[in-house]
């Protein structure tokens, strides 16, 4: 552990400067980033997301023991305890393709055999199932969709700013026609195309919303790039030779690149519910594929008798507000600590 001390005799600068100690940590991590961290664990706002996003990793990394799968070679596959349209109520018996109990569960719930945690949806589709596998299913996708878009829009934004001229001209008009499309009828559109395609899975809705979820990073990016790669240290590193992929890699996009990771971690969540909604209109998956909005499409033909099924659209509904929720939090508090109007008040 170091300490920061004023250099030089001067008596008065060492009485008034502060003294503080530096970790090997902080060291490693460097100031701005340390700075970045420490924010985060220190907003309440962010330590409530990241509790929600942590939740969810432990519950997707321990689906196959909360809810054993009784295929594993698809455990994607909600089971079914038979075949009725009538929904069961929450905790009723269940008597077919029963799967096996683990070592928490007579703890936990007191029975010696399974039941319906959460009731059953339509077509006996079991619930409790399909919420535990549904989070590993919407990690897949949120994090698999965002990382592609991101990678994507960096490079054409960057690409762009950098070069300007008929470069800059020609991607962002391809960028503005793309955008007069209307987003999740764009994606629906695309995604009913690709699946007789490529068949029925995540496939076709995951590079639907690829195809269409670049285009707002490639815009974030740009627009920051513009307004630094004419700095000094920039024009330097062009003045010494260096090359066009260090300047806008090493020099240009570690600067750029703040606003359009805070709007990545918000678009993971909006990248779950965007795949729900197309999976709640039958897009993608097959039915009984275990996914929050495979799952609410089952409610559909019960909405009018919510009063007594309301387990059928609860459960599943407030898992989806949670983990979205998790990564809204996370965003907004990141946001707050990289905005340089915060420095010092977080």
């Amino acid at each position: 552990m170091t300490q920061i001390k004023p250099s030089g005799d001067n008596e008065l600068l060492g009485a008034d400067v502060a003294m503080r100690e530096i970790t090997r940590f902080e060291q490693f991590l460097g100031p701005e980033n340390y700075r970045i961290l420490q924010g985060l664990f220190k907003t309440p706002v962010s330590i409530a997301g990241l509790l929600l996003i942590l939740f969810f990793i432990f519950v997707a990394l321990a689906a196959p023991i909360l809810a054993p799968p009784v295929t594993p070679d698809d455990p994607y596959k909600i089971p079914r305890d038979g075949f009725k349209s009538q929904p069961r109520e929450m905790g009723s018996e269940w008597t077919k393709n029963v799967p096996e109990i683990p070592f928490w569960y007579k703890a936990v719930t007191g029975k010696d055999e399974w039941v319906h945690l959460f009731g059953t949806a339509q077509g006996q589709y079991d619930i409790y199932y399909g919420v535990i596998w549904g989070t590993r299913t919407a990690f897949k996708t949120g994090l698999a969709v965002v990382l592609s878009t991101l990678l994507i829009g960096i490079v054409v934004g960057s690409v762009s700013a950098y070069y300007g001229g008929i470069v800059d001209n020609i991607l962002m008009r391809i960028v503005d026609v793309l955008f007069i499309l209307p987003g999740l009828m764009a994606t629906l559109i695309l995604a009913a195309v690709l699946t007789p395609v490529i068949g029925r899975s995540i496939l076709p809705v995951m590079i639907s919303l690829i195809a269409f979820g670049w285009l707002g990073y490639a815009r974030v990016i740009r627009g920051d790039i513009l307004s630094i790669k004419e700095r000094d240290y920039v024009l330097a590193a062009r003045v010494i030779g260096a090359k066009d992929s260090r300047i806008l890699f090493r020099h240009i996009l570690p600067n750029a690149i703040f606003s359009t990771m805070v709007l990545a971690s918000l678009d993971i969540g909006t990248v779950t519910l965007s795949f729900a909604a197309l999976s709640f209109l039958g897009i993608g998956v097959d039915v009984g594929y275990a996914d929050w909005g495979q799952v609410l499409a089952f409610a559909r033909n019960w909405i009018s008798s919510l009063n007594t099924y309301w387990y059928i659209i609860a459960w599943p509904g407030i898992t989806l507000v949670l983990f979205v929720m998790g990564w809204n939090l996370l965003g907004d508090a990141l946001r707050d600590v990289l905005d340089p109007r915060m420095r010092g008040k977080i």
